[in-house]
């Protein structure tokens, strides 16, 4: 999607506040004892007040009003009768519609008493999504995202999954451009033109490398099985540079 007028930029930044807003009352939800299905009750709920609509429920018929990966399961974790337990690495991934826009954000939370490498990965995650997200402006290569990204990743150590792109979105949850890297690519050679909507996602991993299928069609896990975070915010490419819309409000 490429916003073009006021009236779709005020739509986005809508459902971006109710995705946002959703997954930080999740996060404080969150708590040992409780299944990944009561916590994605919790979303669902929020979203269906807002007057939004769960987006792969939607689109994909997902099992699910939000995506709550544990541990080893990287992304698309089904929300069911896990029990989140002390220590636990949890991922919630939200993204929902209204009005006929979509908007995509996650986050992942580590559940007290957790490690300092586990302590360390979260907050590196976010950093790396940031150090993305300052990449994304009108007429700049969408490579640059990925560049920073891996720039930051190697020099602290630490491995991205390669087989999760960004993704553009707006009109529908998944659109052009598809398949960002947020990790070094040479062959990308798109630049984001003014108002280009999109996700910057990086998977930061303590050794992962790829996302592989698991026993259900949906859930991926990492390998080689390692500590992953995932951070994700939508944003509008600006002449000003990157406009964040998922931000709580």
């Amino acid at each position: 999607m490429t916003v073009s007028n006021e009236d779709d930029l005020a739509k986005l930044q809508e459902i971006g506040r109710i995705v946002a807003n959703t997954l930080e009352a999740m996060a404080a939800a969150l708590e040992p004892g409780m299944t990944t299905a009561e916590l994605d009750l919790i979303g669902r709920k929020l979203l269906e007040a807002a007057g939004a609509r769960s987006g792969p429920e939607l689109v994909y018929d997902f099992p699910g009003a939000t995506c709550i990966s544990v541990n080893e399961e990287v992304a698309h974790g089904i929300p069911g009768s896990r029990r989140i337990q002390a220590g636990d690495l949890v991922n919630i991934d939200i993204s929902a519609e209204k009005n006929g826009l979509f908007a995509d954000t996650g986050a992942s939370f580590a559940v007290p008493p957790i490690t300092n490498a586990t302590k360390r990965l979260c907050r590196d995650g976010k950093r790396a999504m940031w150090i993305g997200l300052r990449q994304v402006g009108a007429n700049k290569p969408l490579a640059g995202i990925g560049q920073a990204i891996g720039q930051f990743a190697e020099k602290n150590g630490y491995t991205l999954v390669r087989n999760l792109a960004s993704h553009g979105i707006g009109h529908s949850l998944h659109e052009e451009p598809k398949e960002i890297s947020t990790w070094p690519d040479r062959s990308e050679r798109r630049i984001m033109n003014e108002g280009l909507v999109f996700t910057v996602e990086p998977f930061l991993s303590l050794g992962a490398e790829w996302a592989e299928d698991g026993d259900d069609p949906w859930t991926l896990f990492s390998e080689p099985r390692a500590p992953t975070v995932q951070y994700e915010h939508t944003v509008v490419a600006t002449r000003n540079g990157p406009l964040v819309v998922t931000l709580p409000g």
